[in-house]
């Protein structure tokens, strides 16, 4: 199977036109390796076929990775580290806070970080309401977090000025797009997941200066 992940890695990559170093190529596959154990045992994850690891837990990450800005970032509900850990390692020189409350998968992000030696993580255990971090950050984003209006009321003392949110989506979420508060406005980029045939979104969201 690692071979199989390296040339689905290799060529996801090179679709995507993302360059990535040997060294990032490895602690990305590391990542898989160990996510896959821990799944085992503890449920990190719905996506258990190996052969549909690679698309649905690392480059459906990184499909968002030219859509993040300033240097401090925020993955709220992080998880299992998607897509917090896969952007982390392909952005050395951003600093990541992976937030979540529940405290098997928090233990596991802090495995993580520990064995692959990523400096640039942060792990909290905590709900969001009563996270109050200082300095704020720069992009939150989340990966089936919450509704759009949801995410942001309730991170919204989380966000830097002049900073974003930055959600993924399946296809367009009209209603709650619609349900949003006119002091946001937002924009909509289509995202390729190599392997992936579904409808893929990135949302970027800004507070109305």
């Amino acid at each position: 199977m690692a071979d199989f992940w390296k040339q689905q890695l290799g060529r996801g990559l090179a679709e995507m036109e993302l360059t990535a170093s040997s060294q990032q190529q490895r602690l990305l596959l590391d990542y898989l390796v160990l996510l896959e154990k821990w799944n085992q045992t503890f449920n990190l994850t719905a996506v258990r076929d190996p052969a549909k690891m690679v698309s649905r837990q690392l480059l459906d990450s990184l499909s968002i990775h030219s859509l993040l800005q300033g240097d401090a970032v925020l993955d709220v509900g992080s998880g299992a580290g998607l897509p917090g850990i896969p952007l982390a390692i392909m952005n050395p020189s951003r600093s990541f806070t992976l937030l979540d409350s529940n405290s098997k998968k928090t233990r596991f992000l802090r495995q993580v970080k520990l064995e692959l030696g990523l400096d640039n993580i942060q792990v909290e255990q905590a709900r969001v309401e009563h996270f109050q971090p200082q300095p704020a950050y720069d992009t939150i984003t989340s990966r089936a977090f919450a509704a759009l209006p949801d995410m942001l009321r309730i991170t919204r003392h989380l966000l830097a000025p002049g900073g974003c949110w930055l959600a993924m989506k399946g296809t367009v979420p009209d209603d709650e797009l619609k349900a949003l508060e006119p002091e946001f406005r937002y924009e909509i980029y289509p995202l390729a997941v190599p392997g992936e045939t579904g409808k893929r979104h990135g949302i970027l969201l800004y507070p109305v200066m």
